[in-house]
């Protein structure tokens, strides 16, 4: 990689989540980039989360397209354009423009967006263009509208601080949105008499700040808050102006709320009554309530019902649009408010315009296109779906990766594979998606290219480069632009830098609006683009943090809508099966073409994992650490097993990042049906039926190796480390020759000297490959899941002057402290380290533990773990003492 001009800090913002945190990034002279918190921006103030924390570490040029593709074969980029305009045309002519799609992400910035979004809608006269935000928060949008008649998040950050009472509902903040669950860590610890409720079917990290969990069954949210609205009628909860000045439809709702009282609504969830009625009561009393809610809520086939009933118990009692209180969406991704802005999704035309006949027209005057698309197109799953019955014959995906992120996965697999022409823009050479497109072209990413994205409160952050774009990578909003004036469209793509884009955006947010939209850009009319600052939409005059304050919605008359929600059975697992809850974890970003790079962030979780209750794994005779073999009609997975009462029994929980291209058999969304939302066609990616039982592997094994493998063993997860690659590996039938194996799958010389121990006893063997006191491969297997220091084996590729009985031990000596499994990923620090902190060092607190030892003194993620380690560190003193 290399800098932009002199090596001065540059001030852009984080690729990863929807909090949005502001970055500084110093190019180095070594090459390497320092990267630090901003400090002055309002939604990070300084924090960085371990990924972010990481971001100079995924910046090489290991793996990156950096040429244009036809096949296999590099091609210029007039080839690869020609091509693709030549498709996508003749697709066009013969079937109509419905047999084209793109298929975007909200790893886009808002310029990339914008182009491709007026390419298909406004000139190709399809509104086939989709996102992977339809994966994340499409529910949130369709409740919103219902409610406010707008895509419009009412408050902001500062609201989970200000407030005295914070609802996370489907909501893992600490892993998944780690600087924001950091502010709000901050404010109760400055504020002890705030209260957190975490509603979650998951004791996550997140519990760690609660001082109540209700562990509700999958999609027992609507009986919760349908249930909670009626509590709050039948007490006289009720801001009676409020509601009959500044609403409608509360009659409907309360009739349907009136059916669920706190009897039903615990046997429906599975939560105890008791923990239901406390906090009935807090929410009934507490004024400044916020209830945050994220993918648990939105990834259900009833998302927008459960929005809706969120919304409706704060229009009853008057909470929204004033400090500390409100209905609070947080976005998984890094601008997929952006790109909800631009339209980016199929059922939205531009600028939060909808499909009616009004916005047709103006944004047909505006663009000066004849052929504005003048309906909603497919969503996500229904595109693949259309795909697969050969309606679709063009798909271009930019910026994600559906092979592995959609449901069904596999039947998106078999889609691509069918669909006859493929274009994929993306950074990564090889991705799971990749495999199956025609032309790759080389996209610019986070460092190089330059744009806009918003966040998750609505504000407007500028991404800027700090370094050169390699090889002959482009941004996407050039890469467009080109492919639209190949379809003739010149005059209406004249960009040539994206502030053009911006511009063009800004003036269709403020074309005929006066205030009846709520995205309204005009105060950014003529602004340097370059010196833009975070800043909160609507901005016609200055920015307004909190929407909805004045009682006026954007509804025909100006009233926030109650939506009656009738709460859906919850989903019990069958006989002999499974509820599976689908995830994220904390130092990994979606399907790891970022993160999977860092070394560090695979230092927690280095292979896929199964959370099993104990007393289900008991039952099905499934040991600590070995693997199980996770099924369903429509796939099967194989994943490591971690048995914990962090997870309910009846319910397993997977996270959902590994790929093909790092285990042999993690791919999770392959095991969840493709049921959406009806409203807002979001897929409900957050649960499945599914089959547990032991894998049945005869031998385990665990490798680090100073090249990366071709792996053939039954089972394998690879991830990086510095200076090579660690695995973990299982077979089902040993192999007969360990030699010839070895040379085959890690690329050994036919002379290679391989040293070996045996304990033919055991069962266990280990291998050493050495060449001048430095390692090549260290291999070893037992039948059981390996007992290896990792920590301590994963530092053996950069030490000089090893010996192979050293190797062969799978233990440092005893002059070696071993740290243990990696607990703080921003320092290092394994949970044998932190453990002596509190035996020999006396550490009887997480602040004390993190000035020992640092650990959770940076990002502070880790910091829920810690205290988890004390507090079973501490147990066995307690209990003494008693």
């Amino acid at each position: 990689m290399t800098a932009l001009g002199s090596a001065k800090t540059v001030k852009t913002t984080c690729p990863y989540c929807g909090v949005g945190c502001g970055v500084l990034a110093t190019p180095q002279a070594d090459g390497s980039v320092a990267i630090a918190g901003d400090p002055d921006h309002p939604a990070n103030f300084g924090r960085l989360c371990s990924k972010g924390s990481a971001l100079g570490e995924t910046l090489s040029l290991g793996g990156r397209l950096l040429h244009p593709e036809i096949g296999n074969r590099r091609a210029s980029w007039g080839e690869a354009l020609d091509l693709v305009a030549t498709r996508f045309r003749q697709a066009i002519e013969q079937y109509g423009p419905d047999s084209v799609a793109i298929y975007g992400s909200g790893q886009l910035l808002t310029e990339d967006y914008y182009v491709a979004n007026k390419l298909m809608k406004g000139f190709v006269g399809s509104a086939n263009i989709d996102t992977n935000s339809r994966l994340c928060m499409a529910s949130s949008v369709a409740g919103h509208k219902r409610a406010f008649g707008s895509d419009t998040v009412p408050g902001n950050y500062e609201d989970l601080e200000l407030a005295d009472l914070v609802v996370l509902v489907g909501s893992n903040l600490a892993w998944c949105h780690p600087v924001l669950y950091q502010r709000l860590a901050a404010a109760k610890a400055e504020r002890p008499d705030m209260r957190v409720v975490l509603i979650d079917p998951r004791r996550s990290s997140t519990a760690d700040i609660a001082d109540l969990h209700l562990p509700l069954r999958s999609d027992g949210d609507s009986a919760l808050f349908v249930g909670l609205l009626g509590h709050l009628a039948h007490h006289g909860h009720v801001d009676a102006d409020f509601v009959a000045q500044h609403t409608s439809g509360a009659e409907s709702a309360l009739l349907l709320a009136e059916d669920w009282p706190l009897d039903r609504v615990a046997e429906a969830t599975g939560a105890a009554a008791a923990d239901i009625a406390t906090f009935y009561d807090w929410f009934a009393k507490t004024e400044r309530t916020v209830t945050v809610y994220s993918q648990g809520v939105n990834q259900s086939a009833s998302g927008t019902d459960k929005v809706n009933a969120i919304i409706n118990c704060h229009l009853l009692t008057g909470r929204i649009g004033r400090k500390g209180m409100g209905p609070f969406s947080v976005t998984g991704q890094p601008n997929a408010m952006g790109g909800r802005e631009v339209g980016g999704l199929a059922n939205m035309l531009a600028a939060h315009m909808d499909f009616t006949p009004e916005a047709i027209d103006r944004v047909g005057r505006f663009w000066q296109a004849p052929n504005v698309a003048t309906k909603p197109g497919l969503k996500a799953v229904d595109l693949f779906s259309a795909m697969a019955r050969g309606d679709i014959k063009a798909v271009w995906i930019m910026a994600t990766n559906p092979v592995d992120s959609m449901p069904d996965a596999d039947a998106v697999r078999a889609a691509l594979e069918a669909c006859p022409f493929v274009v994929v823009s993306d950074m990564n050479a090889k991705t799971d998606t990749g495999h199956y497109a025609h032309v790759r072209l080389p996209a610019a990413g986070w460092g190089e290219k330059e744009g806009s994205v918003t966040n998750s409160e609505r504000r407007i952050s500028r991404q800027r480069p700090f370094l050169a774009l390699p090889g002959e990578a482009r941004p996407d909003w050039w890469i467009i632009s080109e492919v639209a004036r190949r379809l003739g469209h010149s005059k209406a793509f004249p960009y040539r830098t994206p502030s053009d884009v911006f511009a063009e955006h800004v003036a269709l947010s403020a074309f005929e609006n006066d205030g009846v939209r709520d995205f309204d850009l005009a105060g950014l009319s003529g602004a340097d683009y370059a010196a833009i600052q975070p800043t909160q939409w609507p901005l016609r005059t200055k920015p307004i943090a909190r929407m909805f304050g004045n009682g006026r919605f954007f509804t025909p008359d100006q009233k926030a809508r109650f939506i009656p929600v009738m709460p859906p059975p919850p989903i019990r697992p069958a006989p002999g099966s499974f509820v599976l809850n689908t995830g994220r974890v904390r130092d990994h970003w979606h399907t790891m073409t970022r993160t999977g790079k860092a070394a560090r962030l695979s230092a927690h979780y280095a292979e896929p994992f199964l959370e099993i209750h104990p007393a289900d794994a008991e039952r099905l005779n499934i040991r600590r650490a070995t693997l199980v073999r996770v099924s369903n009609a429509r796939a099967s997975v194989t994943l490591r097993a971690v048995v914990t009462d962090r997870q309910p029994q009846g319910q397993v929980f997977a996270p959902m990042h590994w790929t093909d291209q790092f285990a042999s058999d993690g791919r999770i969304d392959a095991l969840v049906a493709a049921k959406t939302d009806p409203v807002s066609g979001q897929p409900a990616l957050k649960m499945a039926r599914v089959h547990v039982e032991p894998a049945g592997a005869r031998l385990f094994g665990f490798f680090v190796a100073a090249q990366s493998p071709a792996l053939t063993s039954d089972y394998w997860a690879v991830a990086p480390i510095e200076g090579g690659t660690r695995g973990e590996l299982a077979w089902f039938n040993e192999p007969e020759d360990w030699i010839a194996w070895l040379k085959a799958n890690f690329h050994l010389p036919s002379n290679a000297r391989i040293k070996t121990f045996s304990d033919d006893r055991a069962g266990r063997r280990n291998f050493a490959v050495l060449e001048d006191g430095r390692l090549i491969l260290a291999l070893y297997t037992s039948p059981d899941p390996v007992i290896v220091s990792r920590q301590w084996a994963t530092t053996l590729l950069t030490k000089t002057n090893l010996s192979a009985s050293v190797v062969l031990a799978g233990r440092p000596g005893a002059d070696t402290p071993d740290p243990g499994a990696t607990v703080c990923s921003c320092f290092s620090v394994g949970i044998n380290t932190i453990t002596a902190a509190i035996a020999k060092e006396g550490c009887d607190t997480a602040e004390a533990i993190g000035q020992c030892t640092k650990a959770g003194t940076n990002c502070g993620s880790c910091r829920p773990e810690i205290r988890r380690i004390l507090a079973s560190a501490m147990a066995p003193l307690s209990q003494s003492q008693s």
